[in-house]
């Protein structure tokens, strides 16, 4: 086991067999429901990636439903009681958590309903969506987008990790956004993602991604 050069498209194909892998036999209405994060600072573009396994995962005969998770923030109110640059507020309590595992991945658990919430508040308005919920057949495929995911005590089916060096994420960090950075440190540092996920994606350079795959072998 150990690190391959790939490809997005080839990154893409592994994630998808994985996903099919654990779905069991069959498409749509059998099966079971399968959770998926993807996970990463957001300049390796997680919600791209998510997005990217959308129809590959139609096409093999599976549901998948879109969530993000920056549609579960805490309110404001609660989220900035620390002031608005507050990195270890960004890394300890802007995710709503709870919200997030009950409202989307319990449903998705087995046994779960199949009837999730898709969004609770609009990250700019800080309004709630007012989404109405949603039904997933046995068989469909959830897939959750979102940073600083893991080490949060998520239930999740298949964990995807985009990792990138320290050096490049001061790098593609906008001038009025890099208060974060200590947060990601304090993540790399305190949880270790690599460690934790299933499949490692290293995207220090997007074009020519390589690959850790640790469910060969293990699912």
């Amino acid at each position: 086991m150990g690190v391959q050069p790939t490809s997005r498209d080839g990154v893409v194909e592994l994630v998808v067999a994985r996903v099919v892998g654990l779905t069991g036999p069959g498409g749509a209405g059998t099966g079971r429901r399968v959770r998926v994060l993807v996970d990463g600072h957001p300049s390796t573009d997680p919600s791209g990636w998510a997005d990217a396994l959308v129809e590959p995962l139609r096409a093999a005969g599976h549901e998948a439903f879109r969530v993000s998770a920056t549609t579960f923030l805490r309110a404001a109110s609660l989220r900035l009681e620390r002031g608005h640059e507050d990195p270890d507020a960004l890394y300890e309590s802007w995710l709503d958590a709870a919200a997030l595992e009950r409202e989307v991945l319990r449903p998705f658990a087995p046994g779960g309903s199949g009837r999730f919430t898709p969004s609770l508040r609009d990250p700019a308005t800080d309004r709630p969506t007012r989404e109405p919920a949603r039904q997933a057949p046995p068989g469909s495929v959830l897939l959750l987008d979102g940073a600083l995911l893991l080490g949060q005590g998520l239930p999740a089916d298949l964990a995807v990790h985009l990792a990138a060096r320290a050096a490049t994420l001061r790098r593609r960090t906008p001038d009025d956004e890099r208060w974060t950075l200590p947060a990601y440190d304090r993540y790399e540092r305190e949880v270790q993602p690599s460690d934790e996920a299933d499949v490692v994606v290293h995207v220090d350079d997007a074009r020519r991604p390589a690959v850790l795959d640790r469910t060969t072998g293990r699912r």
